[in-house]
């Protein structure tokens, strides 16, 4: 995602960051300050200050992060709805936990309406700052980890120009909270700056996405990037060998052939009536889980409509452990979203428009978020990880296998088990990203 602070209309500049599942995952999020003034060579930053390896313990803590999880998930559920509803026949992929962390930090930033927009927006309304930022710092603290079978990074990053004199305040909290390097750079040397950014995130992701900014406008004073990166070996990984073309209906009467995985296995499975679809879980190794929604014929739309947080918490009492002879898509998508426009159409508006109040950050600029892009990728195959080995044989009870073929249009989302939040949401209509 991008986005540009700025006292003036800001260019199109794309920026890209890739993201995989099954493979591994990544994500930008990206929000860049526009401003009409002359840099200085003066830094006016001390090093990167990291978060501490303390994050908030207690029952108020926790009871805070599972509000604001519960919350983005309505949020990511909310934009998913209007994602499919602008391009219904389009796949859907994205973050809401990067999108939500990056408006989060700004809401650091942001006052009085356009504060209120925000909070409203992304379902943050009625919080208390301290109880919202708070939540955020858990949920860095909780996501990352490095461990020999899954790896997840989620950070955030500010190259800020040394002209720019932000609030101290502001970079406080954004240090410790939202766990946020602060990089001071020269956005009047745009060639130098933009290897730096890139340098910077290739790094951080493990050179799985290089030269993700293709250019800065001239002006930038402020890029935020947010980064998530996830790689996971599935607990039990699909065979090859296995592996089939198949027919996957992207219509009634239209099909593609796809690469078909299957796999026979112990799955938590069940059917959800209310929303007449049925649900497979799928994990990861470590404490992340894949959710496969399959409407029935017919009610793709039912399900995208009706769609709620509380429906997870009802699925406990409907799924069951089982023996499934399990049928699902080997894919690669790619989803481009202007989300200034999406956020708008959700009633977030004033962060974009020049009476947006961003003066936390900078009391002596007139700030305002120019432009908001997300791009993300998703690969999804037999394998969790590069060059992973088999995970073993797995020994079934001896009963009828169900059967669980995804061969036309499901949802998906990914989440860490411990938090009811999405990391990542989907609307897979086309398996082969058409």
């Amino acid at each position: 995602m991008l986005s540009a602070l700025s006292t003036r209309p800001a260019g199109q500049s794309p920026r890209t960051m890739n993201l995989t599942l099954g493979l591994s995952l990544g994500l930008g999020l990206f929000l860049a300050g526009l401003l009409t003034t002359e840099g200085q060579r003066k830094p006016i930053f001390s090093s990167p200050i990291l978060m501490t390896k303390v994050y908030p313990r207690g029952w108020k803590e926790e009871m805070n992060a599972q509000n604001v999880a519960k919350r983005n998930m309505e949020f990511g559920l909310k934009m998913l709805r209007k994602l499919a509803a602008n391009s219904p026949r389009k796949n859907v992929f994205f973050s809401p936990l990067s999108i939500s962390s990056a408006f989060s930090l700004l809401c650091l930033g942001a006052q009085d309406s356009t504060l209120a927009e925000i909070k409203e927006g992304f379902n943050f309304k009625g919080m208390p700052d301290r109880d919202l930022h708070q939540a955020f710092h858990r949920f860095l603290y909780q996501l990352n980890q490095e461990k020999e079978d899954i790896k997840l990074l989620f950070g955030n990053t500010m190259f800020m120009d040394r002209k720019l004199e932000p609030q101290q305040k502001f970079l406080r909290v954004a240090r410790n909270i939202y766990n946020a390097d602060i990089l001071p750079v020269n956005f009047h040397d745009l060639e130098d700056t933009q290897k730096q950014i890139n340098e910077y995130i290739s790094q951080k992701t493990h050179g799985r996405i290089d030269n993700l900014v293709k250019n800065i406008d001239p002006g930038t004073v402020m890029l935020l990037t947010n980064y998530v990166y996830f790689r996971a070996r599935w607990e039990h990984e699909f065979d090859p060998k296995q592996t089939k073309e198949e027919d996957f209906f992207v219509s009634r009467t239209q099909a593609v052939k796809v690469p078909m995985m299957f796999r026979a296995g112990l799955y938590d499975m069940g059917y959800d009536k209310q929303l007449f679809c049925t649900i497979l879980e799928i994990p990861y190794q470590g404490n992340f889980t894949a959710t496969f929604l399959l409407p029935d014929k017919g009610k793709m739309r039912h399900l995208q409509e009706n769609l709620r947080a509380d429906a997870f918490g009802r699925w406990k009492q409907l799924i069951t452990k089982r023996v499934v002879n399990v049928h699902v898509p080997r894919l690669l998508i790619s989803s481009t979203y202007n989300l200034k426009k999406t956020l708008s159409e959700l009633g977030i508006s004033r962060i974009f428009e020049q009476h947006g109040d961003l003066t936390r950050i900078s009391p002596h600029r007139s700030l305002k978020v120019g432009e908001a892009v997300h791009k993300a990728e998703l690969k999804m195959d037999e394998k969790g990880t590069e060059g992973a080995a088999g995970s073993g044989v797995e020994t079934l009870p001896m009963e009828k296998p169900e059967n669980f073929t995804i061969n036309r249009p499901y949802l998906m989302v990914l989440y860490e088990t411990r938090m009811p939040s999405p990391l990542f949401l989907a609307k897979i209509s086309n398996p082969k990203g058409k």
